[in-house]
């Protein structure tokens, strides 16, 4: 709360609650969105230095390979990340459908 801005105190308390937000590593992550290397934008300043997490971090966050490479500038990537259904829960989807279907299709299923 010392680092945030007066106007932006009143604001909180009437449903802005992640404006200026700092992560916290002992915490799960916010949903990341477009705007997730922006601190103005929601509770993504890295959590112990003062900034806002880069991309890469994000990307981490979304569980994106560290040799996944992104095209396009820095907006377009910031977009393709906080769009993304993370990688490992789109991963689990994927294999629990797939394995839903091959029981249906063995007439195994439940």
């Amino acid at each position: 709360m010392e680092l945030q801005l007066a106007c932006h105190r009143k604001a909180a308390n009437v449903g802005y609650y992640d404006v200026y937000g700092r992560m916290d590593f002992n915490r799960p992550s916010n949903t990341l969105t477009t705007g997730c290397t922006n601190v103005t934008k929601g509770r993504f300043a890295h959590p112990t230095l003062d900034r806002a997490i880069t991309l890469r971090e994000a990307a981490r966050l979304q569980t994106f390979p560290d040799s996944y490479l992104f095209h396009g500038g820095y907006e377009q990537i910031s977009a393709q990340i906080g769009n993304a259904v993370p990688v490992r829960l789109a991963e689990a989807f994927a294999v629990y459908f797939h394995e839903l279907w091959e029981r249906r299709k063995s007439g195994t299923h439940r």
